[in-house]
């Protein structure tokens, strides 16, 4: 076994999805045992392990680091909606009890009108005072970036999240439209994430814990950046999702986190989910229930390891 993990124990789980998300139907993960409690690493299918070392690390750190107290008894998070039919999109908002919705758009496949519809549905759940973004997920070019956001100027958006996929197309497209915009995708390959807030580039850094390499990276990048910074998960279960949670509770911002997603999953392999609650999460670290680790745990584990293994050697 590769250095990074001795001592570890590696448990796989793949659990499917409520509704289809980031062309994903089923959420692979594998969960770590060690001497300071349970991780998760669970990178996106498409990521090579060059990126995924990254996600490793932040499961080690969760698995055998030393992590600081919470800050927070609880966060308040948005409720996530994917590309779905707006009848669905209401239910999910009104089944939420969350005052900030992110709602995805763009999605391959989707035309206009039927992103509109959803933001539509959404606003109308959400009522007098709630608060919507919208992810793109770098799914436009500029010129189509700047129609389409030019059609939700009157919508009120809190922010875009990442319309376009380069930095050199947000700073041309901040300049086009006046909605706030959000960076995800670009900020774990940018050598200074904070600076391109005080450089004007992007108004708000959407930071997650795996993505980013661990929480004590996400809280070094937050006090940097200051208060623009949303920490949001990456699909995580509840294992995973207590990183996203802790880095939460120590900084001090005026979004609602993107921390609510368990909700998307259709099992979790801990008995007590991470579950929001009219818009907030209770701080707190869940473990696997062994029962329903072997619920979840597939039947072919061996592409899971192998990419936990090509990522260590990364690491290591």
């Amino acid at each position: 076994m590769t250095t990074v993990l001795e001592g570890v124990e590696a448990h796989p789980v793949r659990i499917p999805m409520r509704h289809r998300f980031r062309r994903v139907d089923h959420r692979e993960a594998v969960l770590l045992h060690g001497p300071s409690g349970w991780g998760e690493f669970s990178p996106f299918p498409e990521y090579p392990p060059e990126v995924t070392a990254r996600w490793l690390a932040a499961a080690l750190e969760l698995a055998c680091g030393k992590l600081p107290a919470p800050g927070k008894a609880e966060v308040s998070v948005n409720v996530t909606v994917p590309a779905v039919d707006p009848m669905t999109a209401r239910a999910i908002v009104e089944g939420s009890g969350a005052r900030t919705a992110k709602v995805k758009i763009g999605d391959p496949g989707d035309d206009e009108e039927a992103d509109l519809a959803r933001v539509d549905a959404v606003i109308d759940a959400l009522g007098k005072g709630g608060r919507v973004r919208v992810d793109v997920n770098a799914a436009w070019d500029l010129d189509t970036a700047t129609r389409r956001l030019e059609r939700l100027v009157p919508y009120g958006l809190e922010y875009a999240e990442q319309p376009v996929a380069t930095l050199e197309e947000m700073t041309e497209l901040r300049r086009r439209v006046p909605i706030p915009l959000a960076a995800d995708e670009i900020v774990r390959n940018s050598p200074d994430p904070a600076g391109m807030i005080s450089a004007g580039v992007v108004d708000v850094l959407v930071l997650k814990v795996q993505a980013m390499g661990g929480v004590s990276r996400i809280l070094d990048l937050a006090g940097r950046a200051g208060s623009g910074v949303v920490i949001s998960s990456a699909l995580e279960t509840s294992v995973g999702m207590y990183g996203g949670l802790l880095a939460a509770s120590l900084i001090d911002t005026p979004y609602a986190c993107g921390l609510g997603t368990v909700a998307l999953l259709a099992g979790d392999p801990t008995s007590e989910p991470l579950l929001p609650h009219d818009g907030f999460l209770e701080v707190r670290r869940p473990e696997p229930d062994p029962e329903l680790l072997r619920r979840w745990r597939p039947d072919d584990t061996t592409h899971l390891l192998d990419r936990l293994h090509a990522a260590a050697r990364i690491l290591a």
